[in-house]
């Protein structure tokens, strides 16, 4: 609901901005202390001037005692100032300046392109959606805001974060770039060698939508076994609401791991779904959706096909969809395009060995380089952990209600032991016993997983938590043995819920 809001507000957004200079002041989303927000005015298009456009930022100003004269500045995806407390934090002795695309974000107008990104994730539908004409209705609702999307390249993109420096009078600053923004900070870092003091790049993958496999392994069972006879997927469409019917085939797999970020539960994954576990498609159709949505999808289609225009014959629906987008809209080519090869940047690079800012080690790294323009440790490669596969833990996490069993057993065995150990019955006292050790081992352990590998949680449970059932079983064997002795009400509604559970966990949980 919060996406579709998001989206029909910026799809009401004035077209033409050409106010003067915003100067810095409150900003509309939660920031740190310190942090004002703002817009840098630049031409659309800088080889035709005439129409302005506005760019928003935002700046925290550090009131550490040691304070660093080189502030940071992220950019990432299409909005970087949602992240401005996480990033405040990383670097406390700087400023913090956080630069939302051009037609992203909160910069103005916002080039957003629904009709595309639902066109893309339909295109896992039967029959699949015509991303082409959604492109063609998103380019002409465009055009008639007065929106000229051959303004949205890299090229442009790099000359606003150079004007920015400007603006904001710093001498030299740090620049840090995640996924496709990465091509933006190292342009920049060329371009304006003087104002650079380090780079720190999180770049995306070269072959998007391209998963590394050994022949013979799990993925490519399971591709193998999905493009033999695809699955069909029940699942949530983010911009319209409501639940479809996904068709996925091995190549449709191929594309949501590549938009899926790789942990400690993928190998399990790819060995479930290699043996028809279809059940865990799920989660990956409905993240492609959440990133489709969340996407500034008119600025970085514009991007991809002026600078680096998708290939022909893909036989991956994502870059199959952004190649019809690019045919239908019909940009030129970028006199020259931006690639991380074509940069040369002449300050200290790093680049990052994981996704920035989510993953710890990322940041940690990030920090240390920016702090001592050193390297930091190696992350630990992250090991597979032992997995009970199962789709409840995601079923739960979209739904919380579903977890009301547990949390009616373990109060139920807390409140049998209580009572029990008051009344000196030993037997049920025992029963709610192994019963709350069973909730806490289990809840411990998931938690554990949660902290240390979210993503696996989509996989299942830790696999310790099939032993932790037999303290269930022990508990429930337990309260119905004294339900046989006492069959007053309480003990029976304690055997009754511990059944319940029991059927529960064992033919849905597990």
């Amino acid at each position: 609901m919060f996406i579709r809001v998001v989206l029909a507000l910026a799809l009401s957004a004035p077209p033409v901005v050409t106010p003067d200079r915003a100067d810095p002041g409150p900003c509309r989303v939660p920031v740190p202390a310190g942090t004002a927000c703002g817009f840098l005015e630049v031409p659309e298009r800088r080889d035709s001037p005439g129409r302005t456009i506005q760019v928003a930022y935002a700046v925290r100003h550090s009131l550490a005692p040691d304070r660093r004269p080189d502030p940071v500045v992220f950019m990432g995806g299409a909005s970087a100032i949602p992240l401005m407390e996480e990033l405040a934090g990383m670097f406390p002795e700087r400023d913090v300046v956080a630069v939302d695309q051009r037609g992203g974000g909160a910069s103005r107008p916002a080039v957003a392109c629904p009709e595309t990104a639902q066109a893309l994730l339909g295109r896992l539908r039967v029959p699949p959606s015509d991303v082409g004409a959604a492109a063609v209705r998103c380019r002409d609702r465009l055009a008639a805001q007065g929106v000229d999307l051959r303004g949205y390249r890299t090229g442009e993109i790099v000359a606003d974060v150079v004007a920015l420096r400007g603006l904001l009078g710093y001498d030299a600053w740090n620049l840090v770039g995640a996924g496709h923004a990465a091509r933006v900070m190292a342009a920049v870092a060329a371009a304006d060698p003087a104002g650079t003091r380090s780079v720190v790049l999180e770049p995306p993958p070269e072959a998007p939508g391209v998963v590394p496999a050994r022949p013979g392994d799990a993925y490519e069972r399971a591709v193998a076994r999905l493009n033999a006879r695809p699955a069909s997927v029940t699942a949530l469409d983010p911009l319209l609401g409501r639940e479809f019917a996904a068709r996925v085939s091995g190549y449709d797999l191929t594309a949501l791991l590549g938009a899926a970020p790789r942990d400690a539960g993928t190998p399990a994954l790819m060995n479930a779904l290699a043996e028809g576990r279809d059940e865990l498609l799920r989660p990956l159709v409905e993240r492609l959706g959440e990133e489709l949505a969340g996407r500034a999808s008119g600025p970085y289609h514009a991007v991809r096909c002026q600078d680096a225009p998708p290939p022909a014959g893909s036989p991956l629906f994502t870059v199959s969809g952004d190649k019809a987008v690019c045919d239908a809209w019909n940009l030129p080519r970028a006199p020259e395009p931006v690639t991380l090869a074509s940069t040369a940047p002449r300050a200290p690079v790093h680049v990052l060995p994981a996704a920035f800012p989510g993953d710890t080690c990322a940041r940690r790294a990030a920090a240390a380089f920016v702090a001592g323009l050193r390297p930091a440790g190696p992350c630990p490669e992250a090991r597979p952990v032992e997995l009970h596969v199962t789709a409840a833990p995601y079923a739960i996490a979209r739904t919380p209600w579903l977890a009301a069993p547990f949390g009616i057993f373990a109060l139920a065995c807390l409140i049998q032991l209580v009572t029990a150990a008051l009344k000196g019955r030993a037997l049920p006292a025992y029963g709610g016993l192994a019963g709350v050790a069973f909730a806490g081992l289990t809840g411990q352990s998931v938690y554990e997983l949660a902290k240390e590998h979210g993503g696996a949680l989509t996989v299942g449970v830790p696999a310790i938590t099939e032993w932790y059932a037999w303290l269930a079983v022990v508990s429930a064997a337990l309260t119905v043995a004294a339900f046989l002795h006492n069959r007053e009400w309480p003990q029976t509604t304690a055997a009754a819920i511990s059944g319940v559970f029991l059927i529960w966990w064992f033919t849905w949980f597990l």
